[in-house]
C-alpha cells in the first residue's frame, strides 16, 4: 500500500509541477496582461466574449492553456505555445522567415485562431477553445524568451541563479522578476496600465510579425548580458524592470485590440 501510495503522490506531483514549468509569464504575469486587455475592449467585443467565456474573465480564462497541459488530449497544442529561431534575424528576415513558414508555432496558429474565430460557422465549443488559446498565445509572445533559442529551449536549458536558487532564463522571465514585485494581478495591473493613446494606436497596428521581431530581440539582448552560472538578483530587477513592465502592457493592449477586431 505504501509503495502504491508513493507512485500516485508522485504522479499526482508531476500533474502539477508540469504546466508550471512551461507557463509563460507564469500565472500572475497571464493574469496581470489579461486584466488589461479587459479594460481595453469595446463594449461590443465585451458583450460577445461574455457570450463565449461566461462567467469566467480574460484573466482568468488566460491560464487555461497551461493548465490543460496536464490533459494527455491537449498534446498538441504544446507547441502553439512559442515560435523559436536558430539564429538572429533582421526585422525584414524574420518577417519574409514568418509569412513563409507553415510549422506548428505561435505565429502560425494565432493566425489560424484569429480566422476562426471571425467565421460566424465556428462552433460554440471551438470559439471557446480558440479564444482561450488566442489569449494566451498572445501574451505568450510578449514573454521574450518564448521568441528565444530553439537550441535552449527558450532559455529553458540556459541554468541561472535567482538569489540562492537554482532556475533558468526562461524562469526568470515567466515567473521570478513578476513575483519578486509582490503584486497580486489586480494591484500590477492598475500600476502599469497607463499607455498613451499613441502607443496604443502604434502597437494594436502593428503587425504579428513586429511583435515577434521586438520579443525576439529583447531575447537577444538578454542572452548577450549574462552567461550560464550567473547569479542575478536586485540589480537585474532593477536594470530589467521597466522591459518586463512594458510587455506586460503591451501583450495585454494588443491582446484587446485582436479582440476588438474580431468581436467588435
Amino acid at each position: 500500500m505504501k509503495l502504491n501510495f508513493a507512485k500516485k503522490l508522485a504522479i499526482a506531483i508531476a500533474i502539477i509541477y508540469a504546466p508550471i514549468q512551461t507557463m509563460a509569464w507564469g500565472t500572475n504575469g497571464h493574469r496581470i496582461s489579461g486584466q488589461i486587455a479587459e479594460d481595453h475592449l469595446t463594449m461590443k467585443a465585451r458583450m460577445a466574449i461574455r457570450a463565449i467565456l461566461g462567467n469566467e474573465s480574460i484573466a482568468m480564462a488566460s491560464n487555461w492553456a497551461d493548465y490543460i497541459k496536464s490533459d494527455p488530449a491537449y498534446n498538441y497544442l504544446y507547441n502553439w505555445h512559442f515560435v523559436d529561431f536558430e539564429r538572429p534575424m533582421s526585422q525584414p528576415e524574420m518577417t519574409e522567415f514568418l509569412e513563409h513558414d507553415n510549422s506548428v508555432n505561435a505565429y502560425t496558429k494565432l493566425k489560424f485562431l484569429i480566422d476562426e474565430l471571425k467565421k460566424p460557422a465556428t462552433s460554440k465549443e471551438n470559439k471557446l477553445l480558440y479564444l482561450r488559446m488566442l489569449i494566451h498565445i498572445t501574451e505568450d509572445i510578449h514573454q521574450p524568451m518564448h521568441t528565444a533559442h530553439a537550441s535552449d529551449k527558450g532559455g529553458n536549458d540556459f541554468k541561472v541563479n535567482w538569489f540562492n536558487k537554482p532556475t533558468n532564463l526562461h524562469s526568470i522571465w515567466d515567473t521570478e522578476l513578476i513575483n519578486f514585485q509582490e503584486l497580486s494581478y489586480t494591484e500590477y495591473a492598475a500600476a502599469i496600465d497607463h499607455p498613451t493613446a499613441t502607443q496604443i494606436k502604434g502597437w494594436q497596428t502593428a503587425p504579428l510579425s513586429k511583435w515577434i521581431f521586438e520579443s525576439s530581440t529583447l531575447a537577444e539582448q538578454f542572452y548577450t548580458e549574462i552567461k550560464p552560472g550567473d547569479t542575478l538578483n536586485y540589480k537585474y530587477n532593477f536594470t530589467h524592470l521597466d522591459i518586463l513592465n512594458q510587455q506586460l502592457l503591451k501583450g495585454g493592449v494588443r491582446l484587446a485590440g485582436l479582440l476588438n477586431q474580431i468581436f467588435g
